[in-house]
């Protein structure tokens, strides 16, 4: 009686230790690079110094405190947010209509697809530069405006105009990636609701709203989080872009942190401002699962 017991909890024990060493590889792969990484910033920001002969050595909270005292942060700060919420709305209403449209069967539809997805696979870098140089004072823009008698307008030097030229980019580099999330996510709606709901008499809009909405909610959740994710890592525009100027009105985040880390050499501070920027990351994901739970 005991023999057929002892097996099962046997073969249950076996599928546990071949899942744990299947599983081992990715588990120290995910320490190594992620986890520990992690933990490490959160020490270093708790110190001062550099990798020097000197080394780093223990300061408790002064880092904070002086992000909290530092006028540069908090309008750093303030344009980080101006940045990702300029970035993030469009960055989902304008690929979502576009998805709408392209779902449905019009001419040259496969040509559109590919055209507007091309942003997406283009470097950052390399599309970072032909911004600047599009935007320059005497660049396509301004030479457009001039046509129109429209007085040359300095995009990259003027501290109300910097910032827009940086949210455009950064719509513009999304708006294909997205597109293309909704465009699974509208192909997953069962057709037969959209008929249904023309039977009933339901128009587009009505449709739009009470069948594709509701369907695509976790096509929603997860090109919220990754666009709010991939706004506040941005570092490439700002460094090929602006340089965070002019008078810091371009300044994000990421780039602050690595000013201060590879400009300054002040490794503490700047584990102490990256530290922030993960908290305030992981506090708009939970945000966000949570409100979408609510929901549901």
């Amino acid at each position: 009686m005991n023999t057929p017991k002892t097996s099962k909890f046997q073969l249950f024990d076996n599928e546990i230790i071949a899942a744990w060493i299947f599983l081992t590889p990715a588990l120290i792969i995910l320490g190594l690079f992620i986890i520990w990484p992690i933990f490490y910033l959160f020490y270093l920001s708790f110190t001062a110094g550099s990798f020097t002969s000197t080394g780093a050595y223990w300061v408790g909270l002064k880092n904070y405190l002086r992000l909290l005292g530092n006028a540069d942060f908090w309008q750093i700060l303030f344009n980080t947010i101006y940045f990702t919420i300029g970035s993030v709305i469009p960055s989902l209403i304008i690929p979502l209509g576009l998805a709408v449209l392209l779902n449905k069967a019009i001419p040259m539809r496969g040509i559109f697809r590919t055209a507007y997805f091309l942003p997406s696979i283009i470097s950052l870098v390399a599309a970072g530069l032909g911004f600047r140089w599009l935007f320059q004072n005497t660049g396509p823009i301004n030479q457009l405006l001039g046509i129109f008698n429209i007085p040359e307008i300095a995009w990259l030097g003027d501290t109300f105009w910097a910032m827009p030229v940086m949210i455009l980019f950064s719509i513009w580099k999304q708006i294909g990636f997205n597109m293309v999330v909704f465009l699974a996510g509208l192909q997953a709606i069962p057709v037969n609701r959209y008929e249904a709901a023309e039977l009933d008499g339901a128009n587009d809009l009505q449709q739009f709203w009470h069948i594709t909405l509701p369907g695509l909610r976790p096509t929603l959740i997860f090109a919220t989080i990754t666009t709010v994710i991939f706004t506040f890592r941005s570092f490439e525009p700002v460094y090929v872009i602006t340089g965070g100027g002019p008078l810091n009105s371009t300044n994000l985040l990421v780039y602050y942190t690595y000013q201060e880390a590879f400009g300054q050499f002040d490794f503490g501070y700047a584990a102490a401002i990256a530290t922030v920027l993960l908290v305030i990351t992981l506090g708009l994901v939970y945000l966000q699962i949570q409100v979408t739970n609510e929901k549901e």
